[in-house]
């Protein structure tokens, strides 16, 4: 994981190296959903058939000490309040049919002490501000999983369950870990069936809890592969993986990254792909999206949430608050059992500013007037549109 700064402690802290993070996550059982997926229509529904939906997936949720400040702050008094901080995305969350988040950290026990980085124990208040925000399912896989534990695990999950979220990744016990994370893509009979997974390449050299070997799931192509064709058997119209991997402050994907990438996308049975999209996390800065074997991969969406960054060269790094949002619009198969495919694949550039401490939507903001920030915006479309994804249909959307 990286370091984050507080404001005004830039040079204390100019040489400080960084480290790195991750996460994971498993199903929950199904809470009642308050106003995300099952209270969203989608465009052109069918009451005969299935019907178009829209998934959008943000990138990393990673409160440091001054994030947590911030919410502390916003709550005037009375706890943490994350919610403010996620308002100016939450129109492109609570708009979609399906929207997933990163939970990059666990949760510590109710009323604190709350850590930031290096083991980081956040507010479960955090859960509230996803749910409020739009969120419908969180990947919980990442290399700060373990930060606390089996009981870490626990209390985020018991978090994520009681604002009616759903997770994958990681697990309190064995029957949930083999369990599938199924979700509705919206309300009704005509709603697809999409399935949440969620993998990490580590744990920070934490080893795993004794007698839970199932605790946090750890990348491993065959067992993606495996859990793939068990929710398509479980009726899985559409499987999305969440994928904590990478090199950290590095714009370009790395090669296992690329590898991985071409096998997944590749791998088919009965002649239809095993996974029909993947969205990374880990890397801090936004990376690219590419059309592989006809599959959307989005390497890396940077950070939807996270204090000031400080690089791998001990300097504050602005590109550690840049980030992207994945929007896709699958539409059915005209025969049963053949895959959806996207008919529309966008990206919504985005910043967290970590003076305000507020997630911005930056061509919301451009139109409002806030050109400053027309430099970050372009940069992050640069590097999103690094791999020929233009070519591929890849839109900018807002």
């Amino acid at each position: 994981m990286t370091q984050r700064i507080r404001p005004g402690a830039v040079a204390a802290l100019a040489l400080l190296l960084a480290a790195a993070t991750g996460c994971t996550g498993q199903q929950p059982p199904a809470a009642a959903p308050s106003t995300p997926a099952a209270a969203r229509g989608a465009a052109g529904q069918d009451a005969h058939g299935p019907r178009p939906f829209t998934l959008i997936a943000a990138g990393d949720i990673l409160p440091h000490s001054s994030v947590i400040d911030r919410a502390a702050a916003d709550s005037g008094g009375r706890g943490y309040d994350f919610t403010p901080m996620l308002a100016g995305v939450a129109p492109v969350v609570s708009a979609a049919d399906l929207a997933i988040c990163h939970m990059e950290t666990v949760y510590g026990k109710e009323g604190g002490p709350y850590t930031g980085y290096p083991n980081f124990k956040s507010p479960p208040e955090v859960a509230t501000a996803l749910r409020t925000t739009g969120y419908d399912s969180c990947s919980t896989a990442s290399n700060h999983t373990l930060d606390d534990g089996a009981e870490g695990i626990r209390r985020t999950l018991g978090a994520l369950d009681k604002a009616g979220i759903r997770h994958a990744g990681s697990a309190r016990t064995a029957a949930e870990a083999a369990r599938p994370t199924i979700l509705p893509a919206g309300p009704g009979k005509g709603a697809a069936k999409v399935a949440h997974l969620a993998y990490t390449y580590g744990t920070n050299d934490i080893p795993l809890p004794a007698g839970r070997p199932w605790a946090v799931n750890l990348i491993d192509e065959r067992k993606i592969i495996e859990e793939a064709r068990a929710a398509r058997r479980a009726g899985a119209d559409v499987v999305v993986l969440s994928a904590h991997w990478g090199t950290e402050w590095q714009d370009e994907p790395d090669a296992e990254q690329l590898q991985l990438a071409q096998r997944l996308t590749a791998s088919t049975d009965g002649g239809r792909p095993d996974i029909d999209l993947i969205i990374g996390t880990h890397a801090h800065v936004p990376q690219a999206y590419e059309k592989v074997n006809g599959t959307w991969v989005v390497y890396g969406m940077g950070d939807q949430i996270a204090g000031a960054m400080i690089n791998y060269e001990g300097a504050q790094d602005p590109r550690g608050n840049q980030g992207s949002m994945g929007r896709f619009t699958f539409a059915p198969p005209a025969k049963p059992g053949e895959r959806w495919t996207v008919k529309k694949a966008e990206f919504v550039p985005q910043w967290y500013d970590t003076v305000t401490g507020r997630a911005v939507n930056l061509n919301v903001s451009l139109d409002q007037g806030a050109g400053h920030l027309r430099e970050v915006r372009d940069r992050i479309r640069t590097v999103v549109l690094g791999r020929g994804a233009e070519a591929d249909g890849l839109l900018m959307g807002k």
